[in-house]
C-alpha cells in the first residue's frame, strides 16, 4: 500500500483559469487510494463545476460555508479531518486571505481549524506573484509552517511569459506524498541513498560505451523510500525517464564519478541501494578528438573499472543491497554477488525481460539465507514491495528516528 491509500486529502480549489488541471491531480490522488474532500469557492465554480470533481472522487464537493454541512461546527470539520489540506491553484487573493487569517470561505475556515500539513501550489499573473504584497505574505506563510510552491514558468493566461504557471501536476502530487511521508512515513530521520541508470564510459568526445537501463527501478526505489519520510539521495547516471521529485539528486556520468559520489553520500546514511548498471569496463584511451572511419579494422582496448560494491566490502554502515541482473543461472549468481561484495541483500532479475521495461519481477535475497521471490509487476509496485521486505528485516537500524 502506497503513502496515500486511505489517507484523508482536503483539496481546495479556488478562481484561477489553471482550475482544470486540477481535475487530473483529483483523480490521480484518488486512484492512488486517497479519500478527496474537494472544496470549490465561488470564483472556481466559474471555471469548473462540482459535478466534475464529484464524478473523479465519488464524494460530496463543497461550494459553500453551511449548505452541504450537517450542523453548525460541521465547517471545521473538514480541517479536523485532513491528514493533508491543499490548496491548488492558490491565487495572490487567497494567499493573501490566509495570511491574514481571514474565515469567509470554506478553504481559509479548514486551513485555519486544521492541525495537517498545509500545501498551496501558486497560480497567477507573473506581477502578481512578484509584487512585494505577494512576497511577504508567502514569506510569512513559509515562517509559519505552510509548504507554499515555487509556481512554475513559461506561457501565462494573460499572453505573457513569466513565473506563476501552476506547478505541474507531477510535482504537486510528488509534494503531498513528501509532506504525508514525513508525518505518517516510517522511515522518518533516516537517509537513504540510491543509485540508477547506466553510466557511460567515453570513447571520443562523442561516443561512449554504454548500456539500456532506464533509471525506472531506481527512480521507484527512491520516490518509494521518500514516501516512507526518508531523506533520499539520488545518484543518477544516463537515464531516459524523467527524474523523481522531492529528492536530492546527483547526477553523474561515468563509474568513476558514480564511485566518488556513492562514497560522498554515504558518511551518514541509514541503507544503499545499488540499482545502477554501471559499466565493468571502460576504454584504456579516450580520443582527444572524434575518431575517424578507416578502411582498417578497429580495436579498442578496455580496462575494469573501479567496483563500487566491492569498494565498499568492509563498510558496515549503511545497509548495503545491491541488484544481480543476469541472463542466466541468475539466483546462483546473485548468491556468489552478494557474498563477495558483503552485501545484506540482493534483488535478483532476469536482465532481458527487466531493462528498459516497465514491469519486472525479481527474488529478493538476504545473506542470513531468506529468499522472497515477487511476481512480474510494475517496478514502482516492485520497488514499495522491496522497500517494505527491507525495512521488515532491519526495523531498528531504518525504523522511524523518535529522537
Amino acid at each position: 500500500m502506497g503513502i496515500l491509500a486511505g489517507k484523508h486529502v482536503v483539496l481546495g480549489v479556488s478562481g484561477s483559469i489553471a482550475s482544470y488541471k486540477i481535475i487530473e491531480l483529483a483523480r490521480q490522488l484518488t486512484v492512488a487510494g486517497a479519500l478527496v474532500d474537494v472544496i470549490l469557492t465561488e470564483e472556481a465554480t466559474r471555471f469548473i463545476t462540482p459535478l466534475t470533481f464529484q464524478s473523479l472522487t465519488y464524494r460530496p464537493v463543497y461550494t459553500e460555508m453551511w449548505s452541504t454541512l450537517e450542523n453548525a461546527a460541521a465547517h471545521i470539520k473538514l480541517g479536523h479531518d485532513a491528514d493533508v489540506v491543499v490548496i491548488a491553484p492558490a491565487t495572490a487573493h487567497t494567499i493573501a486571505s490566509i495570511a491574514a487569517g481571514f474565515a469567509n470561505n470554506l478553504i481559509l475556515t479548514t486551513v485555519l481549524a486544521t492541525g495537517a500539513p498545509v500545501l498551496l501550489a501558486p497560480a497567477m499573473e507573473t506581477h502578481m506573484w512578484h509584487n512585494p504584497a505577494t512576497a511577504d505574505n508567502v514569506a510569512l506563510l513559509r515562517r509559519r509552517g505552510l509548504q507554499v510552491m515555487e509556481p512554475d514558468e513559461g506561457m501565462l493566461a494573460s499572453g505573457m511569459v513569466g513565473s506563476g504557471r501552476l506547478p505541474e501536476i507531477g510535482r504537486i502530487e510528488a509534494e503531498i506524498r513528501a509532506l504525508l511521508g514525513r508525518g505518517a512515513g516510517r522511515m522518518v530521520g533516516r537517509k537513504v541513498v540510491v543509485t540508477a541508470g547506466g553510466t557511460h564510459e567515453p570513447l571520443d568526445p562523442v561516443r561512449f560505451i554504454g548500456n539500456r537501463a532506464s533509471g525506472q527501478m531506481g527512480f521507484a526505489l527512491a520516490e518509494a523510500a521518500r514516501d516512507e519520510g526518508a531523506q533520499v539521495v539520488l545518484i543518477a547516471g544516463q537515464t531516459s525517464v524523467p527524474l523523481p521529485l522531492g529528492v536530492e539528486v546527483v547526477r553523474v556520468e561515468t563509474a568513476s564519478q558514480m564511485h566518488d559520489a556513492v562514497h560522498a553520500a554515504i558518511e551518514d546514511a541509514d541503507l544503499l541501494i545499488m540499482n545502477a548498471a554501471v559499466a565493468d569496463y571502460r576504454p584504456a584511451q579516450m580520443a582527444d578528438h572524434k575518431m575517424k572511419k578507416t578502411e582498417a579494422d578497429l580495436t579498442i582496448a578496455l580496462e575494469r573499472t573501479t567496483d563500487i560494491l566491492q569498494s565498499l566490502v568492509t563498510v558496515t554502515q549503511p545497509i548495503k543491497v545491491g541488484f544481480a541482473a543476469e541472463t542466466n543461472d541468475l539466483l546462483r549468481y546473485a548468491a556468489d554477488k552478494m557474498r563477495r561484495k558483503g552485501l545484506d541483500a540482493i534483488v535478483a532479475n532476469d536482465a532481458v525481460s527487466s531493462i528498459g521495461q516497465s514491469e519486472i519481477e525479481v527474488t529478493l535475497l538476504t545473506s542470513d539465507g531468506g529468499s522472497q521471490r515477487l511476481p512480474r509487476q510494475p517496478k514502482p509496485a516492485a520497488a514499495q514491495q522491496i522497500l517494505e521486505r527491507v525495512l521488515h528485516q532491519w526495523p531498528d537500524r531504518l525504523g522511524r528516528k523518535t529522537s
